[in-house]
Parts: structure tokens; sequence; C-alpha cells
């Protein structure tokens, strides 16, 4: 039985959901005058995201495009013949570059010759992240292996992150979205609010008559956004940046509707933004209790989610089990050691002052003797 309130909307977990029920994959429907949410379908246990359609004159804005599958265009193809009704698509907006959020922008954007718009920092992640090598680089190895995995499943993890649908279509060109910007879209002025953590520069647009935000992988109902360390940056801090990004949205009105990339849209915003912090800081808590004796990484991602189901969980819960760890590290809390090729995490010395946020960090440069070399998977790739 769902409570509800005397709007109708139903109430879980200190949250209103003006729709007790999401609509179908692959279809859509009208949230506010001019703004359609349409449900895409995944290929994963997370098994859609949502894509927000803004109408504008005699055609239509789109927010974020879907993973690049064949069920995307199939769904695409009955929106463009169903909603929008052979009217155009003006112009594509990506919060950010993951595969389920700008996988086919550069489809539509072809196919419409319109242009896509995103931040500097998303439209350069699109080229970097995913290589187009067959084999895994030796920092790829390295990062996994130190982690605790063995050359199998490192072989493993790649193979995953090759597959087809995690690797977007690149575009040519694209429009600079910054923190601030105005965009004119229908009858609303939107403000684009960029978020860190989640991915570089996540672009969520608030309109800024205060009824709606887009808020995209940033804040999201129910589940939290993955925030993650990985081979691409080693030493990132991200969950710093999350947390900083959660109390800069702290600034917009509680009232907002909030149109999230996976759930159902909602309201009370501030509450959420509480429950996410708090869910970290209960992590953290966890993980450091944990570090009394020295832990690999593969240890603590199990302290952190014990249950996991293939490699593609293990893949994101090593970058959120990292993101905890390198935050604490950051803190003084945490103490990394190399050890027998492995990294091993334990408490920090009692009474020592950390950093603070954003100085100048010292690099520690490990020489050639400190790592004891082993075989793996790019060595025995170089040698065929």
């Amino acid at each position: 039985m769902v409570e509800l309130d005397g709007n109708g909307h139903a109430l879980e977990g200190g949250l209103r959901y003006p729709w007790p029920q999401a609509q179908g994959s692959g279809e859509w429907r009208e949230v506010l005058d001019g703004v359609w949410w349409l449900r895409m379908p995944l290929p994963f246990r997370l098994d859609h995201i949502n894509l927000y359609l803004l109408r504008h004159g005699d055609g239509w804005v789109v927010v974020d495009s879907g993973m690049n599958t064949a069920q995307t265009r199939e769904v695409w193809e009955r929106v463009f013949a169903g909603l929008f009704a052979c009217q155009p698509v003006l112009a594509v907006i990506c919060t950010h570059y993951h595969s389920d959020h700008a996988g086919v922008a550069a489809w539509l954007a072809e196919r419409y010759r319109c242009p896509v718009y995103m931040t500097a920092s998303e439209y350069r992640s699109l080229y970097l992240t995913v290589p187009p090598e067959q084999a895994p680089g030796w920092d790829f190895c390295d990062f996994h292996l130190k982690a605790g995995f063995t050359d199998q499943q490192v072989d493993e993890l790649y193979r995953l992150i090759q597959n087809g649908h995690f690797r977007p279509l690149h575009f040519n060109s694209y429009r600079r979205l910054r923190d601030g910007d105005r965009l004119a879209i229908g009858s609303r002025q939107w403000r684009v609010v960029i978020g860190r953590g989640h991915s570089p520069e996540h672009a969520c647009l608030y309109a800024e008559d205060g009824s709606v935000l887009i808020a995209g992988d940033q804040v999201l109902p129910r589940i939290t956004p993955t925030v993650g360390v990985h081979a691409t940056e080693p030493e990132a801090d991200p969950l710093r940046d999350w947390l900083a990004s959660l109390d800069h949205l702290r600034g917009l009105p509680d009232s907002v509707l909030v149109l999230p990339a996976h759930e159902r849209p909602f309201y009370n915003l501030h509450a959420r933004l509480d429950q996410l912090h708090a869910h970290h800081q209960a992590q953290l808590s966890r993980m450091l209790a944990s570090c009394d004796e020295p832990r690999s990484a593969l240890e603590l991602m199990a302290v952190l989610f014990p249950r996991l189901s293939g490699r593609f969980d293990e893949l994101m819960a090593l970058g959120e089990t990292l993101a905890h760890a390198n935050y604490l590290m950051a803190e003084g809390l945490l103490v990394r050691e190399l050890h027998q090729a492995h990294y091993r995490y334990r408490r920090g010395p009692q009474g020592k002052i950390a950093a603070a946020p954003g100085s100048t960090a010292t690099l520690n440069i490990p020489g050639s003797q400190l790592v004891a070399h082993q075989e793996s998977p790019c060595d025995r790739q170089e040698q065929q």
C-alpha cells in the first residue's frame, strides 16, 4: 500500500513522487508544460535511463541520448514518428559523457544536423576513458593488479569495457556549456549548474522559474550515483568534489521538481541531499573501522559492497571503494603501502594533521626498486 500526501503524491523514504510508477520501457509522458520524460531501456540490471525532451518552437531539444545499442535507435524511431511527429531535433544536450547519456548523441546530431551541447571536460572525456586498443595498457593492468585482481580478472574487466555499448559515438564539434550559462528553451530560461565527482563537469539544468531541475546522475532517488576512482586518474579525490557539489545544489529551492536520470521524478531535493551525505559518511566510517589491520582494495570492497553479481558490479564497486580510500588518505586518516605488488590500507598515525582540501599536493614518485615486476596481461601482449 503506497502512502499518498494531500496532493496525491506517493511518499517513500522521505521523498514525494508525483508518479507512483514509471511508464513502460520506451514510453514517454509529459511532466510539465513542454517537458517530456522518455524512459529508454538499458541492457543491465539498472534497466533504464530517463531522457528529457523539451519542446522548442517547431522542434525539440533532447537532453541525453541513451546507450549506443540497436534497441536505443528503435525507441528513437518510435519517438520520431510519434511524439515528434516529424518535427526536427534542434539540439542535443549531454549532461555528461557516460555511455548511457552520450551514446547516440552523435547519431542524433548527424541525422538532424544539429549541435551537441556539453561541458568541455565531458567532451574531452569521451575520447580518453575507453581506449580503442584490443589489449589493456600497462597502466590499466597496474591499477587493477595493485587493487588485488588477478591477471585473468584484469583481462575480463578490459573485455567488458571494450563492449560496443560502452562506447559513445564520437562527434567532431560541440557547443560548450559553462556553469551559470542560460539557455532559452521553450517558455523557460534554464541555468546550467555544474556538479562534479560522478563525472568531471556534469551539467544539470535548472529552470529559473523554480519549477524543475534536470539533475542527470548528480542526484538520484533511492540509489546513489557512482563516485569512483579509475585507471585514468588513480590518485583522484572525486568524493570530495561530489560532496561539495551536493552543498552547491542546496542553494536551489527544496520545492523544485527533480528529474533524475534513473528512477522517478521527485520532490524534496534537500532531504535527498541529506540522505546522500549520510550514506557516504557511513561508508567512510565503515571503511575506517575495518582498517585496524592492513587491507587490500578488494578486501575493503567486500566490506562496503558485500553483495556483487558480476564483473561490471566489481568494476563500479572498486571505483567507489578507492574514492572513499583516497578521501580518507587526503584527510590523513588512512595510509596506503605497497606490499608484495598490492596496495594495503591501514589507519593513519594518531594525531596526524591532514592537508587542507585544495592545497598543493606532495608528489611521491616511487622508485623502481619498490615495485617487484610481475608478468601481466600487458607483458604477454607485447611479447606476441
